[in-house]
């Protein structure tokens, strides 16, 4: 059985609009910074356990570019995205404690003024864009490994078809 040459840009466009939804960037929600304003009875409704462990994370990553008594949006924002951004997921879902905790170990950590990166850090009306894939692999999530292995699924398949394309 033999491709056409449309058939073969079919398939390779849809590959091709696959990998892009795939790897498409994620937001940190302004709602994390707990500032929204909501018509909804939250009265003794308890928030789940966060998932993810951020008692032990390195808050050094925010620490040490984010110093006062001059906080730089510049730097605590991309320190804070940088932080912040491999945990997006869990900290846009706010049925868990991930915001509220993770800004209590900020601050603990280094001590800021209440509303630093709520005030600072503004970006659109998703809120905080996150880059595609983290800067620290170590911290990739189950969705990122997923992504890697669709993305060379996806090669072999666009070099499976290329090579029937010229026998």
């Amino acid at each position: 059985m033999r491709f056409s040459q449309i058939d073969f840009y079919l398939l390779l466009l849809i590959f091709i609009s696959l990998f892009a939804s795939l790897s498409a960037s994620t937001f940190i929600s302004d709602g994390i910074f707990g500032s929204s304003v909501s018509g909804e009875r939250r009265l003794l409704q308890a928030k789940k356990q966060c998932p993810v462990s951020l008692e032990f994370q390195n808050y050094t990553i925010i620490t040490d570019k984010c110093k006062g008594p001059d906080y730089r949006p510049e730097l605590c924002c991309s320190a804070f995205k940088e932080f912040a951004c491999p945990f997006a997921e869990q900290l846009n879902d706010l049925s868990n404690d991930c915001a509220t905790t993770m800004f209590s170990y900020i601050n603990l950590h280094g001590r800021y003024p209440p509303g630093l990166f709520s005030s600072e850090c503004k970006e659109g009306q998703n809120g905080l864009e996150c880059p595609a894939s983290p800067p620290d692999s170590s911290r990739n999530s189950k969705r990122s490994a997923g992504q890697k292995k669709t993305c060379d699924l996806l090669m072999i398949v666009v070099v499976l078809l290329l090579s029937m394309q010229f026998m």
